[in-house]
């Protein structure tokens, strides 16, 4: 599974809104469903069940990411939303320090083999220095979705 197939471009936030982890998740949930990833109607749902799974164990890995992510009947295929923040964002992170860069993950709850592979493409490439760097300096959305699409290519992004 590639990243590129993961990450929605049309669900990519340059400059998120929100200081707040709730309110990040809602913003990203917000996108994935304007995007027609979700429909509209299932949005509250997924956002109450992403910050209940958030609320369960942080999942802020450090060093400026976070990946909050949820299993639903609601999506046929593991969907991703990417939200950057310049401020910073606390999620708990296991080094405490701020999260800058949010991959939103909303997978089948039907496919753990689907969901256990885009967890794990998601985090070889957010544990890389370099393409966490990339991520914080991209100037729009197509410049973060590319970086996705080279990273799947490209083993040292």
């Amino acid at each position: 599974m590639k990243l590129a197939d993961v990450v929605c471009p049309d669900a990519i936030v340059m400059k998120l809104q929100d200081k707040e982890r709730n309110g990040v998740i809602a913003e990203l949930v917000e996108v994935l469903a304007k995007a027609g990833k979700l429909g509209k109607s299932n949005e509250q749902k997924i956002t109450r069940a992403v910050i209940k799974r958030e609320n369960e164990a942080s999942t802020g890995l450090g060093k400026g990411v976070a990946v909050p992510h949820v299993k639903t009947n609601i999506v046929k295929k593991p969907i991703a939303a990417v939200g950057i923040s310049s401020d910073g964002i606390d999620f708990d992170a296991l080094d405490k320090k701020p999260v800058y860069s949010v991959i939103l993950l909303v997978s089948p709850d039907d496919d753990p083999s689907a969901h256990l592979n885009a967890m794990e493409n998601i985090f070889r490439h957010l544990q890389k220095e370099k393409f966490r760097s990339f991520l914080r300096q991209a100037k729009n959305e197509k410049d973060v979705y590319e970086l996705m699409k080279e990273a799947d290519i490209d083993p040292s992004l």
